[in-house]
């Protein structure tokens, strides 16, 4: 930039620096890309188209670099410049970025204000590549508003609440539209990505032979186009319908071909996670040896990548894979290992998970309930005669999450005596506490009576008293003097408000990088003048409603876990496995009460 001539301000010096701009994004650093737009736009121009088209690259190198807040200001610039225009092209794609970025910073309604605006001027202008990307960015915004709204809950895939179906069933038919356009224009590569979407929407829903079928030609297209990413992507999503329709053998199928990609590709983070659905696939199977060795495969690279999450959620399926294989010690080191790591990360489930399955296995053991090998585990309630459960030897998982009414696989034995010597110590204590307490309210009372006599003269001090009005009419000189009183008072008061009556008053747009501010008017005093139509006001509306939600506070981004999939394999394993976790329940047998005399005869 240096080797440039000292004419900054002239257009071709702009020009030049957008076109090195748009060079560098295509090469693929947007970086240096935004430093050649930034610099274009400080040099200046008086071409409005120009200047629009930087401020659609520079929104959109700002959205690749995820630097959401700059994309923003800029789609809403290159908007409003083109509504300037009366660029009918220009305005629908920068309503189109604008939605774009809106969605990503959670602001929904916005963005489907902006992508239906899109929608509709594509088709005023029977735009159908431009009717196609607005549909299908339509179903994107209600894809991720389902999820969003969704994501609170424990709900597995068809059970989710009304709001999250229906925002759900909108993006299927968005989708659909899309799909139908790209298929009669024969863009096949946009028709891929139309069957992956519409795959993960309607396994969503629930409907997983739906999901299946948009799946498979989702996979032969990125087949057709050598596209491995797209591939393992259509393996792993069609592995996790098949385990919702039961057939696990055809799931592990899918999953193999699934972690062989990943394989090729050399990614690790990848590799792990395709493990992560074998392991678990093989428990669903019974084949527990198998199980464990792409459990082991997955802890191995969650410690070479330093995911704690993945580490926790590995040795976690261990300690149940062990379990189920009688492998009680093993299981054991594993349940410690899932607990050390869930208090590290501040995982209040995984602890009280692996709270409840050491405590199964110190049943099982015999472990002595009292012996604390974690100081905040409360194993009070746990006898200290060896029990073991019946069906430990079929059993296939250990519990996943604790019982509504807190049992961890059957009634545990009450500690009778236990309790009453703790009773009559708290009975002690109770008495000694009540004349400690009335010792400390009598104390209390006193100190705040002193400090509201202390008080009392401030408080009073700040109490406002009206004069009661005279019976007798006011002169003519008492009636002036209060009217400018009034008058002053008034002026007081706007003046305190001028400064926020200035802050609303509306002003013409001034955009950055534009030489003359003359030039916007010029341009409309040489166009026809046309009111705004509803739909850009109503787009306008929304927009301007995020500025309240700008102001709220956010939740912490949940931890990255790169070896854990999206789709946590837990609440595939907790849906099939629900009925059999059940079935391996016990519980102790009943006491017989002590009666007087002979035993009756059986």
């Amino acid at each position: 930039m240096d080797s440039l001539p000292i004419q900054s301000k002239m257009d071709c010096s702009c020009m030049e620096l957008a076109l090195e701009g748009e060079r560098q994004c295509k090469a693929g650093d947007c970086r240096t890309g935004v430093q050649f737009f930034e610099a274009a736009v400080q040099s200046g121009t008086d071409d409005l188209k120009t200047l629009s088209a930087i401020y659609s690259q520079l929104g959109n190198a700002y959205f690749y670099l995820q630097e959401y807040g700059k994309a923003l200001e800029y789609h809403k610039l290159d908007l409003s410049l083109a509504r300037t225009l009366g660029d009918k092209v220009g305005e629908a794609k920068a309503s189109g970025n604008l939605g774009n970025t809106l969605k990503v910073l959670g602001k929904f309604d916005e963005a489907i204000a902006c992508c239906n605006r899109h929608l509709e001027i594509s088709r005023e202008l029977e735009d159908k590549v431009g009717e196609a990307r607005a549909l299908y960015n339509l179903g994107n915004v209600y894809h991720a508003k389902g999820k969003h709204t969704g994501r609170c809950g424990d709900q597995d895939p068809g059970e989710f609440p009304l709001e999250v179906k229906e925002s759900l069933q909108k993006a299927a038919e968005f989708y659909e539209g899309n799909l139908q356009i790209v298929r009669e224009i024969g863009d096949k590569a946009a028709q891929g990505r139309a069957c992956g979407n519409l795959g993960n929407t309607n396994y969503l829903l629930g409907n997983f032979s739906a999901a299946i079928r948009y799946h498979e030609e989702r996979l032969a297209i990125a087949k057709e186009f050598g596209d491995k990413q797209a591939e393992r992507r259509a393996y792993s999503n069609l592995g996790n319908a098949h385990i919702f329709l039961g057939e696990f053998d055809v799931a592990a199928e899918k999953y193999r071909k699934t972690l062989q990609i990943a394989k090729l590709l050399g990614d690790k983070a990848l590799e792990a996670q395709a493990c992560y659905s074998l392991g678990n696939t093989y428990t669903l199977l019974r084949d527990y040896e198998k199980a464990i060795e792409y459990h082991m495969r997955h802890l191995q690279i969650a410690q070479e990548l330093t995911d704690r999450v993945g580490e926790g959620r590995a040795c976690w399926s261990l300690g149940n894979a062990h379990t189920a294989l009688g492998n009680h010690e093993d299981a054991m080191q594993f349940a410690s290992q899932h607990l050390q790591i869930s208090k590290e990360i501040g995982d209040e489930t995984g602890q009280l998970t692996a709270q409840m399955n050491l405590a199964d296995l110190r049943q099982v053991l015999g472990i002595n309930g009292n012996v604390n090998q974690h100081s905040d585990e409360k194993d009070v309630g746990i006898s200290r005669r060896p029990f073991r459960r019946h069906s430990m030897e079929n059993m296939e998982l250990m519990k996943l999450t604790p019982d509504k009414k807190g049992e961890t696989g059957g009634a545990r034995p009450k500690m009778n005596k236990f309790m009453k010597s703790a009773s009559v110590a708290v009975e002690v204590d109770r008495e000694k506490k009540e004349k400690l307490s009335t010792h400390e309210e009598m104390s209390e009372d006193s100190f705040f009576d002193l400090l509201s006599k202390f008080q009392s003269r401030r408080i009073d001090d700040q109490r406002c008293s009206f004069k009661p009005m005279e019976s007798k009419p006011d002169s003519n000189g008492d009636q002036l003097k209060k009217d400018t009183d009034g008058e002053e008072f008034l002026d007081m008061v706007a003046g305190i408000q001028s400064s926020r009556m200035n802050d609303q008053r509306a002003e013409l747009p001034r955009y950055p990088g534009l030489n003359s501010q003359e030039v916007i008017s010029q341009y409309l005093h040489s166009q026809p003048t046309e009111e705004p139509d509803d739909a850009f006001f109503e787009m306008l509306m929304r927009c301007q409603g995020s500025r309240i939600e700008d102001q709220r506070s956010a939740m912490p981004p949940p931890r990255p876990a790169p070896t854990v999939p999206d789709e946590d394999f837990f609440s595939l394993i907790q849906k099939v496995q629900s009925s059999r976790l059940e079935e391996q329940r016990t519980t102790l047998p009943k006491l017989v009460p002590e009666t007087t005399g002979k035993k009756k005869k059986k």
